[in-house]
């Protein structure tokens, strides 16, 4: 049986690669290249090859479990469990705060980091994301809930969603980020990204943070527990959308600049959060979106380093 995601995957890339190819023929055709065409050209051969390369493998990945029959609950409990996803989120970031304070505090009253470092960031960095698992664990714990989150080993099937979920977050990370360029448009940047700027060895360290923590324990929050309590009764796709928008909106206070710049950029987040939710809902395992996550920041992280350095 044909394999819906890849087929769709396989689509995608050809779309993105004509829209990358005429992206970089436009700003070859204004930065007075002598063969824009040719650039062109070859950007768009890598998205046929890549739209190729997933209509071929979509029978050997597995197929896919029928989509879900949406459920229908009363007004009250669907307000209930919105209620429990926003709350879930709120704990998660004050939880998150405590750990930072005193973890924070005890690594530098303990010699291990100093103040206003490089490793006193980093330090920081992990203490937050393990705060973000620390507050699901104790609400599994509290609502003895624990078949909300499905982790489990990934399945070949699984390991070709997370291939495929990586390259489309990056083609659609390049692809909006250039068409934003285009519009002139201004983008808020995040602090992860001002503190690398000024040191840039901090983008190396947060490599193993994105595929050990930042990826699973946001994945945890957003898709394990938000959409996993808005699936319920809201249905998969509502739960995927709200979880999305509440996903992007959470980095609106990791941002700085002005709030006509950070739009845009909880505007991507979201999109991008819907990509992760469709992979946590074709797949009923949240390895495969940790792993996406994480190894998308991994490629920005590495991104941002090698312009920082000049490499």
């Amino acid at each position: 049986m044909v394999n819906d995601l890849l087929v769709t995957g396989s689509m995608l890339h050809l779309l993105g690669g004509l829209v990358l190819a005429t992206l970089v023929h436009q700003d070859a055709s204004l930065r007075g290249y002598d063969r824009p065409l040719a650039l062109a050209g070859g950007t768009l051969v890598f998205g046929l090859v890549g739209a190729v390369v997933y209509y071929t493998v979509r029978e050997r990945i597995g197929d896919l479990p029928p989509n879900a029959t949406r459920v229908r609950a009363p007004l009250g409990m669907r307000a209930r469990d919105l209620f429990k996803s926003v709350l879930l989120i709120v704990g998660a970031f004050l939880c998150a705060t405590a750990v930072v304070g005193f973890g924070a505090n005890a690594l530098v009253a303990a010699g291990v980091v100093a103040r206003d470092t490089l490793e006193f960031s980093v330090a920081a960095s992990v203490l937050q994301f393990v705060g973000f698992g620390v507050a699901v664990v104790g609400y599994l714990a509290i609502t003895r809930d624990w078949d909300l989150v499905r982790v489990r080993a990934p399945t070949l099937r699984g390991l070709g969603l997370i291939a495929v979920g990586v390259v489309v977050l990056v083609l659609a990370q390049l692809a909006i980020g250039r068409l934003l360029t285009l519009l002139g448009v201004q983008v808020a940047q995040n602090q992860v990204v001002v503190t690398g700027q000024r040191d840039p060895r901090y983008f190396l360290y947060m490599i193993p943070v994105a595929i050990l923590l930042v990826g699973p324990f946001e994945e945890l929050v957003f898709r394990g527990g938000v959409q996993g309590i808005l699936r319920r009764t809201w249905g998969p796709s509502v739960a995927i959308v709200v979880a999305s928008v509440l996903f992007g909106l959470v980095h609106w206070i990791a941002l700085t600049g002005g709030s006509g710049g950070r739009v845009p950029y909880v505007t991507v987040a979201a999109t991008l959060g819907l990509v992760l939710g469709y992979l946590y809902e074709r797949s009923r395992n949240l390895v495969v979106p940790a792993v996406v996550h994480g190894l998308y920041n991994t490629v920005l992280f590495g991104a941002q380093y090698i312009s920082a350095t000049g490499l």
